[in-house]
């Protein structure tokens, strides 16, 4: 949202030329002179106020064509997650079997409040209920590996067998002793802002853009397909996408090799490895498409196959454009399929 109060604008704009690092990803400046955008901390010589802008989020200066800054980065810069939430998480992880209390938190300087509230907005449940699920994860894995109910209760650090089925029934839907694999999702940023990505036993079914419109829907088809529920967790296929998605960022990378398990049908998985064959630097539209899977009357069909893929970047959706090289839809923003491409060098 474009900045339009007058005392929040000279805020902003006193932050900018203080290079205040309180206030790095609170706003985005963007130069109407030199068609650019900045965050708060950058060194470049500052405008005058009258030749700048200021958002509250980061996709609304690169929709409106201002490029990011090449001094100060702000696309690769700005925090996604606030130093006191990413403490927290990395405590938890340190100690998945036990349960970390508000005291705790409080002892260590940290904000329960500020934690809570941030797990609301961006996850839909509290810190507590992340860490309940992290420990479910746990106990999930102790079960695969052959350990009674008790022993997989006992290693995640619950007490009573009692309360561990009960926990686990609520956030699984199931006894431990018939218990479907659970979905885990984990959320990582990008240069182009947060990602959720959520995997099975077998590989990736889903990476998208967390303010993606269609998530909700998408999340729960595959709790449908798979008949099991999303808990908040991270496995191997979730740790390796995020470390192929760093490469391809950072211009290291132009293929993937994370192991996918994307449900669709047999008309839609044909589309999805056409997607996935194409080169890295160039793109496509529907019509070659369909050529390219020896359907080439169902054009429409590969545009829906196109729109319903759930795992961005990866099945390079983005690389489909108009016939006339325009930009057409793309879930994720056409300021991100934008600089997909741009990135890409696509032609």
């Amino acid at each position: 949202m474009k900045i339009s109060d007058a005392n929040d604008i000279q805020r902003c704009y006193r932050a900018l030329v203080d290079r205040s690092p309180q206030h790095v990803g609170a706003f985005y400046a963007a130069v109407k002179t030199t068609g650019i955008f900045c965050i708060a901390t950058c060194r470049a010589r500052k405008p005058k106020l009258e030749n700048v802008d200021f958002f509250t989020d980061l996709k609304e200066p690169l929709a409106l064509g201002f490029r990011p800054c090449k001094v100060c980065r702000p696309t690769e810069n700005s925090p996604d997650v606030p130093p006191q939430v990413a403490r927290a998480v990395a405590l938890v992880r340190e100690a998945s079997t036990r349960r970390i209390p508000d005291g705790e938190l409080r002892s260590l300087g940290l904000s329960p409040e500020l934690i809570r509230r941030w797990f609301l907005k961006h996850h839909g449940f509290s810190f507590q209920a992340y860490q309940r699920m992290l420990r479910i994860n746990g106990a999930m894995a102790e079960l695969k590996d052959g350990r009674s109910a008790t022993e997989a209760a006992l290693g995640s650090g619950y007490e009573s067998l009692s309360g561990f089925a009960y926990t686990f029934k609520k956030m699984t839907g199931h006894a431990p002793s018939n218990a479907a694999a659970p979905l885990v999702m984990h959320r990582f940023s990008t240069p182009l802002g947060p990602m959720f990505v959520c995997a099975s036993e077998n590989g990736v079914c889903l990476l998208e853009f967390t303010d993606r419109r269609m998530l909700e829907t998408e999340l729960r088809d595959i709790q449908r397909h798979f008949r099991t529920r999303i808990l908040a967790g991270e496995n191997e296929h979730t740790r390796e996408t995020e470390s192929q998605l760093g490469e391809y960022f950072a211009g290291k990378r132009t293929e993937f090799s994370v192991p996918l398990d994307a449900p669709g049908s047999a008309f839609q998985t044909r589309v999805w490895a056409a997607l996935r064959s194409l080169p890295f630097g160039e793109a496509t539209h529907y019509q070659a498409l369909a050529e390219r899977i020896g359907a080439p009357s169902a054009t429409r069909a590969v545009a829906s196959a196109n729109g319903a893929n759930r795992i961005a970047i990866i099945i390079p959706c983005h690389r489909v454009i108009g016939k006339d090289g325009s930009l057409t839809g793309y879930g994720g923003g056409l300021a991100r399929k934008e600089w997909l491409l741009a990135h890409e060098g696509a032609r």
